[in-house]
């Protein structure tokens, strides 16, 4: 009785290991989910920010050259 105890609590550890180590597998997908998700998406955005108000300044100004000629 007590040998069938202790087997069955060895196999219980080892099916909570074996859930552990998934666990642990499923949280570093996320984690790389969202660091993929960063670079591909909130990076460009932020770029965005940043290169437009240049771009738009340059071709504002490019306008105003082309009209200041006429």
């Amino acid at each position: 009785m007590e040998n069938d105890i202790v087997q069955r609590l060895g196999r219980l550890e080892d099916k909570l290991d074996a859930v552990q180590k998934t666990a642990e597998k499923t949280r570093k997908y996320f984690l790389w989910t969202a660091i993929v998700t960063l670079a591909l998406f909130v990076l460009p955005l932020l770029g965005i920010i940043f290169i437009a108000p240049l771009f738009l300044g340059t071709y504002n100004q490019t306008l105003q050259d082309a009209t200041s000629g006429l």
